[in-house]
């Protein structure tokens, strides 16, 4: 289902995060779980994955993640803000160490010259730590393309928690 290489970084995030205790919580939007899809992979990944939210929608990431309304309606769904707030969400609402959120646009529709598809913003936060984000633009390389790239972005994110 996924390809091999990032089974392989899965692999090395999941047995990084065992040797540590650390537990992990996602918060996804435009990959719709594909990041804890991944993860799952991993024989053991229980160990290390608390849970996933899929919250695809603005109800869901403000039922499921406490995302503010005010938040959305200012700055939409697809903003660093929302990044932010999903993952400082999720982190409060599971017993996890570390939380990814990943919000953007696929496409092939749902872009503008604002937000164009191919714009990806992903949340990291960690017991203890604020809340942060990245920013990326893929471009218009598919809708498949995007989320395997919004996957190996919160990879990133991941070792970089692990190792904060």
């Amino acid at each position: 289902m996924f390809p091999a290489p990032l089974i392989d970084e899965a692999g090395r995030l999941v047995a990084a995060f065992r040797a540590r205790g650390a537990k992990i919580v996602t918060a996804e939007s435009c990959t719709g779980g594909l990041l804890a899809a991944v993860l799952t992979e991993i024989a053991g990944s229980s160990e290390v994955l608390e849970r996933g939210f899929v919250t695809y929608s603005n109800a869901a990431k403000q039922q499921e993640l406490g995302v503010a309304g005010e938040l959305l309606a200012r700055h939409g769904a697809v903003s660093a803000e929302v990044a932010q707030a999903m993952a400082a969400g999720a982190l409060a609402r599971a017993g996890a160490d570390v939380a990814i959120s990943i919000t953007g646009i696929a496409g092939p529709g749902g872009g503008s010259a604002v937000k164009p598809v191919g714009l990806v913003y992903l949340g990291a936060a960690s017991i203890g730590r604020p809340a942060t984000h990245v920013e990326c633009r893929f471009g218009d390389i598919g809708r498949a393309a995007i989320r395997q790239k919004s996957i190996e972005a919160a990879f990133v994110l991941l070792w970089q928690a692990l190792t904060a």
